[in-house]
């Protein structure tokens, strides 16, 4: 008898993700196994108790799943599941704490292509402003920008002190060049508009961050992308559906939450299937994170046009 597939669902957070665990289900997951308040420290052994309990047939059909808020704890665990297995015990792990590692890359990637479709221009050298610049989401999406090329301006809304520290260690362990721009005023908030070409509105559901009369002066944007979906919506103008739509009375293209949405589901279906066990023998365990949804995001977005 077939042994069943197993996703071992590790977070540092008090309770495990609903969204994640009916994910896994709908990918073809048989059994989901949670595992919460999870330290780093305990990651190894956790990740060798799984491993090494059903022997060599058993663990092709396991897979661990890293959520959590913070980004870099994800990517952490990630790293210390990875370095705790060896062949042939070893299985695949996919990080996408808070859903953000795919909302981010799902939002870039639709960036991305309307940039492209648009104005036929790339995301290299653009100016990219991202407001809720230290939210998992916004965070996420400035490393997967600044990757590309683009010139990633992390707004601070309430002190730029504080975002100072976050953002050097960024730059530091992504190997990015990440800078910080002061939004603490409406004044200095219109002066960063000015010279940005893509806005990433990435700030907490129902806050408002930029208005149509700053819109409306922005010369040089072209593109604003923004992931909540709760009124008041962070940019006004955009709406939820909105995929590459013109806003009113500007020449700048809105791409709403859900537009997002349905593509970073997708992804993230994709990613947890591409775990499941497959006919192949010698298939290599996957290790997935922000940058592997970037490019089966981009890849999606590209098979359907």
């Amino acid at each position: 008898m077939e042994k069943a597939s197993i996703l071992h669902l590790f977070t540092a957070a008090k309770n495990a993700s609903p969204f994640d665990v009916n994910m896994a289900f709908d990918a073809g997951f048989d059994k989901i196994m949670p595992y919460t308040n999870v330290a780093l420290a305990e990651v190894t052994g956790l990740t060798q108790d799984a491993i090494f309990s059903r022997g060599l047939s058993g663990v092709k059909r396991e897979a661990i799943f890293i959520g959590g808020r913070d980004i870099d704890l994800a990517i952490d665990m990630l790293e210390s599941a990875q370095k705790a297995m060896f062949a042939p015990f070893a299985c695949s792990a996919f990080a996408d704490p808070s859903g953000a590692f795919t909302t981010a890359a799902a939002m870039i990637a639709k960036v991305e292509a309307h940039l492209k479709d648009k104005f036929n221009e790339e995301l290299s050298g653009k100016t990219l402003s991202i407001f809720g610049a230290t939210g998992p989401v916004g965070s996420c999406a400035s490393i997967i920008a600044a990757q590309q090329g683009a010139n990633v301006q992390m707004v601070a809304h309430s002190s730029v002190e504080a975002v100072v520290p976050k953002v050097t260690a960024w730059n530091e362990k992504y190997q990015v060049n990440l800078q910080v721009v002061d939004g603490t005023t409406e004044a200095k908030k219109a002066e960063i508009l000015a010279q940005t070409e893509i806005v990433i509105s990435a700030a907490a559901a129902g806050v408002q961050v930029i208005c149509k009369e700053q819109l409306a002066i922005a010369n040089q944007l072209k593109i604003v992308a923004d992931v909540n979906a709760v009124a008041p919506l962070g940019v006004q103008g955009v709406g939820v559906n909105d995929d590459g739509v013109l806003i009113a009375d500007t020449q700048i293209y809105g791409i709403g939450a859900i537009a997002v949405g349905q593509l970073k589901y997708t992804t993230q279906h994709q990613l947890l299937k591409l775990m499941l066990p497959s006919d192949q023998p010698f298939e290599k365990p996957k290790y997935l994170e922000f940058l592997a949804a970037f490019k089966l995001a981009r890849e999606i977005l590209k098979n359907q046009s």
